[in-house]
């Protein structure tokens, strides 16, 4: 784990994030809107207003190490809601990067999804909802979490035993090579 940022180490990663996600920090004075209507806040450490403000004041440790960045939704109600359409989902997402890379995570389910997730897009080119389950369960060690429901999905045809995959699979971890290689930098 890196060492602790320092204010100015941390103002300079909160102007990368805004950059990257190319908003204008500066343009939020605070009026809670997104907060408002953000149908995740329950959940959240730090309400999306605070992400801004944490954000302005270059406290991006601190956010890093937030709950609120591995729950949001990302389904835009914020955006929506703010008078300057600010972009705090991609804010978000920036932090939550810049957390794995520092490997900070407050919820390791999420973690662990979107590992099992990419696992098996580069598997198969595509997900495959039953091996995402398997795989999820398997890594948050919550094994049997949903053999209950195995049986009335399959029936439901909801999940199928068969997998599909598609015809490029080389050209999806191609890809996704080159996504990680962009990260490396």
């Amino acid at each position: 784990m890196d060492a602790c940022l320092n204010q100015v180490e941390g103002k300079a990663l909160s102007k990368k994030i805004a950059l990257e996600s190319d908003v204008k920090l500066h343009e939020c004075y605070q009026c809670g809107k997104c907060s408002a209507g953000c149908p995740m806040a329950h959940a959240m450490d730090v309400m999306p207003r605070q992400v801004v403000r944490m954000l302005q004041l270059g406290m991006v440790e601190e956010l890093m190490k937030s709950k609120t960045i591995w729950l949001c939704a990302a389904c835009h109600t914020c955006v929506e809601r703010c008078p300057h359409e600010i972009d705090i989902p991609t804010l978000i997402e920036r932090s939550r990067y810049e957390a794995r890379r520092r490997k900070y995570c407050a919820v390791r389910e999420v973690n662990v999804f979107t590992d099992s997730f990419l696992a098996n897009v580069e598997l198969f080119g595509k997900s495959q909802e039953v091996i995402l389950e398997g795989l999820y369960n398997t890594f948050s060690k919550n094994i049997l979490q949903d053999m209950n429901n195995v049986p009335a999905m399959l029936l439901g045809g909801l999940i199928k035993p068969e997998l599909h995959t598609i015809k490029d699979k080389d050209g999806v971890r191609l890809l996704m090579d080159a996504a990680r290689k962009e990260d490396e930098r």
